[in-house]
């Protein structure tokens, strides 16, 4: 197994920002997976998994197990991991322009379809490699004006022609969950019951250009357009939320990283015996249907669900004690399902996201994910 580093664009004089990529198998030998923690930098739960994970695939790799070829990177956005403001770690958005680091990845579907749509005709496997080759070529004439640009291009150029994506990141108290493409619902199912997920959210996209869609959508997206050619869904990538950001334990991550092992074995990565699917710990749900609980006015929260928590419609999630009264307003869930995420800190202001449930009988629109 090896290492390389990748140089990205000096943001001043003397300041140098790097990606560590660590390599097994070989390239183009069979299935490629790429697998990034912590380009929400302050999400941390993930480096430890990776860390995990390449102390395994060190071995495996060693043994010539790695069948396929897998790239790690243990964390996907240094210029994140050195933001501190005030003595706080400040991860998950640019303090140089508010951007979050995990939206407004590039979109290479439109450029692709332009350039070799013609071409895509009924043979699949041919379709695939000619897919992969554009997209290759049209990361590699991405252009960057910014360092966070710079970032963003090329996470997207290591992983847009592999196989399986698993960006790792966690939420700030939460239960395991994944998000996923609609039309991968199995896919995705699996690797929540490897990884014991309470949730699994899909949808066909879910706004702002996130990571994970921005290597598999494309595909979707030629699907759709070129209807009469053969055009599998050739990149399975998922967001894989490994709890909340306190969930940082060896014995956890070992766990995390025996699962991620596993879902290589079962997709053709790694050679050997997979074992049995575990029992599924929920059914896919649609994003869409994801309640985002609200704060109605500022105050103390006290929640009355913890992460995991099956939730009611009407059911009281959390009270808000407001300062000045000591009235207590009562947050109800509006439609049933899996309490999978809560915010850590316990002072609402007027419209604050609370909590997420994953529920069925909501039908939301537009962006679907946490700003």
């Amino acid at each position: 197994m090896q290492a390389h580093d990748i140089d990205l664009l000096s943001p001043a004089p003397g300041v140098q920002h790097r990606l560590r990529v660590w390599h097994a198998g070989q390239p183009g030998r069979g299935p490629k997976a790429v697998i990034q923690a912590a380009l929400h930098a302050d999400e941390v739960p993930g480096i430890l998994v990776a860390h995990a994970l390449r102390e395994r695939l060190a071995a495996l790799d060693a043994a010539g197990a790695v069948v396929g070829e897998v790239l790690l990177l243990p964390y996907a956005n240094p210029a994140g991991l050195a933001q501190q403001l005030l003595g706080q770690h400040q991860g998950r958005f640019n303090l140089g322009d508010g951007v979050n680091f995990n939206r407004s990845h590039p979109e290479l579907g439109p450029a692709v379809a332009a350039a070799v749509g013609h071409r895509l005709g009924g043979d699949a496997l041919e379709n695939v490699a000619t897919v992969r080759a554009a997209l290759r070529q049209a990361a590699a004439a991405l252009k960057s004006t910014t360092p966070m640009q710079d970032l963003k291009n090329r996470l997207v150029a290591q992983a847009i022609d592999a196989d399986i994506v698993l960006d790792l990141h966690c939420d700030s108290q939460a239960a395991m969950h994944l998000y996923a493409l609609t039309p991968q619902g199995d896919i995705a199912a699996e690797l929540g019951a490897l990884l014991g997920a309470e949730a699994v959210l899909l949808a066909t996209e879910s706004g702002d250009s996130p990571f994970d869609e921005a290597c598999s959508r494309p595909w979707l997206q030629l699907q759709q357009q070129f209807a009469q050619a053969a055009i599998p869904l050739a990149c399975f990538s998922a967001t894989v939320e490994l709890r909340g950001e306190a969930d940082t334990d060896h014995r956890v991550a070992a766990r995390d990283a025996d699962a991620i092992v596993q879902f290589l074995r079962r997709r053709g990565v790694i050679a050997g015996d997979a074992g049995p699917l575990p029992a599924p710990r929920c059914t896919p749900t649609p994003l869409a249907g994801s309640e985002p609980v609200t704060a109605p006015h500022a105050g103390v929260v006290v929640f009355h669900a913890e992460p995991g928590a099956r939730i009611e419609a009407g059911q009281v999630v959390a009270d808000i004690v407001d300062a000045d009264t000591g009235a207590v307003t009562a947050v109800r869930a509006q439609s049933g399902g899996v309490l999978y995420a809560r915010i850590a800190t316990r002072w609402a202001t007027p419209g604050k996201r609370l909590a997420k449930i994953a529920g069925t009988s909501l039908a939301r629109t537009g962006k679907l994910l946490s700003p």
